[in-house]
């Protein structure tokens, strides 16, 4: 160590920790954060102000950018060019502020995310509403310091009459913190922060009635207020952003038409993304998309394959590119050089207490100026009083300062008094101009007095605000540009579902699917039918059902339990596929079987749900009724619908309104029909009541039909093949528990009794054997029958086949094929006509052979 060195021991510790904590905080300080008052980072407000003592305002003539970073850079920002070139070109862009404050010439980049033009090329100017963010700058409104080498001053912050902050917002990152700010409509703010002037209590959900939500430059929709609301309370919030999207035919393809996208989103990157998902088969249904937009607006276009739905193309594209994004509202902004997380009123009151300031400290220095110039106004007053005087003095001095001495020693005038008296010209010796002298003494004393009222009164001061805004208003407010759809949320999977009609099946081995209907077409009755379902040999086809995707899907099982699903998380599987096990979906015990299953539309809408009931009934013919409202309240292990007794079990169950009509089927080929009311609504464990007497012990109830459209016909099958539809009038009225009357004729030929259904000539017909072959028809097809006759031949059962489930089907004009319309049917196995005149018993319902 050479002589006179000295080292000073440090904590290594230490030194990092205060050289970081320095660091940062110039960072959040001078750098990164904008202040509360201005709205602006120092790099904004040295670019304005720059341009400002460049004299390159709005109504100059452009300057090349080159000349303005230049000066910016060496006077006031001494970082790299880039920094600064791209924070004015950033100003000039109408997709990135709401209220541009740079008036650009040449390329300045693209919502593409094209660069600009180096600045050698590009020129540029102060926008007027930039002009009112500098505003009376030079009448030391605001605090000035020293530049980065101390040569020159430059403010702290701009005398803005724009309430910058929320109308242009602000984004930026700093050491530990970082800041969000959505842009705002100008007119709105302004009229909140006059709410605010007039009432400093207001409270933010009275400002929201003012300040509705962001407006983003770029348009779109605000979807959902839940996050608005939260970040105008807390300075914190998720603000969800659409793309404007309406459906157009172009060329005959249907077409989902994007005219404004969500803000900060780079639109050649979102359609090189979109094409890539379609590419990938992660977006089905669009064929091509197109960029067709111009000089007059944007314009994307997403021509849709054939079969798509629109509604749910443009919900995918939603959910998986960003036409939807979200706007993270973060709120920090500096405070007295202090970065703070502020809501919405409290970014208002600050920038009023900054333009009370301004105003104050305007003021004071226009009372000064006006004080410094009535006091030479009262010197020359006095000189004109005295002319002939004066002039004898000033003719004797010598020199100047002799002459100001004597006038002072004369007159008793201030220095400054006679120095104005001295260099006053000849011209103001005349009677007119001493005329204008007393003229403005008396104008310049009122506006002292005036100036002095102001500083007096707090309210004149918030009065000259609040006009100073509303001026900025009348110049530069507009209408929003963001649509707000207080009603959105999040997407659901409904949303990407198209609700179409789709068959559900369920094998007696416990197999769930479901098919669109469209897979199946229309055959004349009597046809072999289609390959409905590839099972296993030892497994057959149970129940089919009809529903859409958006529906609930309760569950009953045999063993009285209740399950529900949606429609759609149901898998989806060929008409010919098995499905998937009903033990995967559900939580059902091993020796539980799926029974019955209602499609319900809704399980929210109280006033739904406390209209409906449910209504089951066991093989054994027991029947009970339970509001559908104790079903909506689902667990994963299933609720208890039914205690069901021993030796019986559950099979049916209906949704009803409490007005309907039930009726019960019996495999020995009787039917009963009673009213509903006859039941009264029990709870979830109660085990029902009796519905229908059983002949015997080997019968038991095959099927219930719940009716509350009288104009309906009552349709039976047998396990051979056998139906026939009547009329409901045919079966009268009893009370529950009767034995019913006959509805079919069973005989060795048709087999027992194996479906009860309530029809009209508007349904079709599902029938579908064990063997899982499957035929559709029109009910149109089948005659109007007495309720005891024998019926017709309505599918031919090949071998030791028979019938496993019937279900009714709405008909599709544009999906089935027109059916013919037969008296007499054929038989397709020896083609000998069945006349079924011949097997018609006596339809009187009093008739003793067919009643209990």
């Amino acid at each position: 160590m050479a002589d006179g060195e000295k080292l000073i021991p440090i904590n290594i510790e230490e030194e990092m920790k205060s050289a970081y904590i320095d660091y940062s905080m110039s960072v959040i300080v001078s750098r990164a954060l904008p202040d509360v008052r201005d709205g602006l980072k120092p790099v904004h407000r040295r670019v304005l102000f720059g341009m400002h003592e460049l004299g390159v305002r709005s109504n100059s003539s452009h300057k090349k950018s080159a000349r303005i970073v230049g000066e910016v850079l060496g006077k006031y920002h001494p970082h790299g060019d880039t920094s600064v070139y791209d924070a004015m070109v950033r100003m000039a862009q109408e997709w990135s502020l709401r209220y541009m404050l740079v008036d650009g010439q040449g390329n300045f980049g693209s919502v593409d995310g094209d660069s600009p033009a180096a600045m050698r090329y590009t020129e540029a100017r102060m926008r007027k509403i930039a002009d009112d963010m500098l505003i009376d700058i030079e009448k030391e409104t605001v605090d000035y310091q020293l530049n980065f080498d101390d040569s020159l001053k430059e403010p702290t912050v701009l005398p803005t009459r724009v309430p910058s902050l929320l109308v242009n917002g602000a984004s930026g990152i700093a050491v530990g913190m970082a800041t969000n700010m959505p842009p705002h409509n100008l007119s709105e703010v302004i009229d909140g922060t006059v709410a605010y002037i007039d009432n400093n209590d207001i409270e933010i959900d009275e400002l929201i009635t003012h300040i509705k939500a962001p407006d983003f430059p770029t348009g779109g929709t605000i979807y959902g207020y839940d996050g608005v609301k939260e970040a105008f309370h807390t300075g914190r919030g998720r603000v969800k952003m659409r793309a404007k999207a309406t459906f157009e035919e172009v060329q005959g393809r249907e077409c989902i038409v994007v005219t404004e996208i969500p803000y900060q989103v780079n639109k050649a990157d979102m359609i090189k993304k979109t094409a890539d998902l379609v590419n990938d088969k992660k977006l089905e249904g669009i064929a091509n998309i197109r960029d067709e937009s111009d000089r007059n607006g944007m314009r994307i276009v997403y021509i849709l394959k054939r079969d798509a739905i629109p509604n749910i193309v443009l919900n995918m594209l939603f959910k998986y590119t960003a036409l939807q994004t979200s706007f993270s509202v973060n709120n920090i902004a500096l405070v007295n050089g202090r970065p703070q997380l502020l809501n919405v009123k409290e970014m208002i009151h600050y920038f009023v207490e900054h333009r009370h300031e301004v105003v104050v400290r305007r003021t004071q220095f226009e009372l000064k100026k006006a004080e410094d110039r009535a006091h030479i106004l009262e010197g020359l007053i006095i000189a004109s009083d005295n002319i002939d005087e004066v002039i004898a003095i000033i003719r004797a001095s010598k020199n100047a300062d002799e002459a100001r001495t004597n006038l002072i020693e004369r007159f008793k005038l201030s220095e400054i008094q006679a120095k104005a008296i001295v260099e006053m010209r000849l011209r103001q010796l005349t009677g007119l101009e001493q005329d204008k002298l007393r003229t403005e003494y008396d104008e310049i004393m009122l506006l002292i007095a005036d100036l002095k009222d102001i500083l007096d009164k707090k309210d004149r001061r918030m009065s000259i605000i609040k006009d100073e805004l509303l001026e900025i208003k009348d110049k530069y407010g507009d209408e929003r540009r963001s649509v707000i759809n207080i009603a959105g949320g999040d997407l659901s999977m409904e949303d990407m579902i198209p609700d179409e009609q789709v068959v559900i099946t369920i094998s007696h081995a416990g197999y769930i699917k479901r098919t669109p209907l469209s897979e199946y077409k229309t055959q004349n009755r009597g046809g072999v039918g289609q390959k409905a379902s590839s099972t296993r040999n030892e497994d057959f086809l149970e129940h089919l059902f009809v529903g859409t995707n958006h529906q609930y899907m309760l569950f009953f099982t045999q063993k009285g339990k209740c399950f529900w699903m949606r429609v759609f998380e149901i898998p989806e599987g060929s008409r010919t596929s098995k499905g998937r096990a009903i033990q995967n979906l559900i939580n059902i015990e091993q020796d539980d079987s799926v029974k019955a299953f209602i499609c319900t539309q809704d399980l929210k809408d109280e006033e739904y749900i406390n209209a409906h009931y449910v209504i089951m009934a066991t093989k054994k013919g027991v029947v009970k009724k339970t509001s559908l409202e104790q079903y909506s309240r689902p667990r994963q292990n299933g609720i208890n619908a039914i205690t069901v007794r021993e030796g019986d079990e559950l099979l049916e169950a209906k949704l009803t309104t409490g007005s309907s009509e039930i009726f019960l089927g019996l495999k020995s080929g009787k039917a009963i029909r009673f009213e509903e009311s006859k039941t009264r609504p029990m709870g979830r464990n109660a085990s029902g009541v009796r519905g229908i007497t059983l002949a015997n012990d080997d019968d038991e109830v095959i099927g219930m039909v719940s009716v509350h459209n009288f104009e309906d016909e009552i349709l039976v099958v047998s396990e051979k093949g056998y139906g026939k539809r009547s009329s409901i009038d045919d079966y009268r009225v009893t009370n529950r528990g009767g034995k019913g009357v006959k509805t079919i004729s069973v005989t060795d030929k048709t087999g027992g009794l194996v479906a009860i259904k309530n029809v009209t000539d508007s349904d079709d017909l599902m029938i579908i054997n064990k063997s899982g072959i499957a035929i559709r028809m029109s009910v149109e097809n089948l005659r109007v029958m007495g309720r005891a006759t024998q019926g017709v031949r309505l599918i031919n059962i090949k071998g030791n086949d028979s019938i496993a489930a019937v279900a009714k089907v709405m008909k599709d004009e544009d999906d089935l094929e027109e059916a013919e319309i037969l008296d007499i049917e054929v038989n397709a196995e020896d083609g000998t006509e069945i006349d079924n005149s011949d097997s018609e018993e006596s339809t009187d319902p009093d008739n003793p052979e067919t009643e209990e």
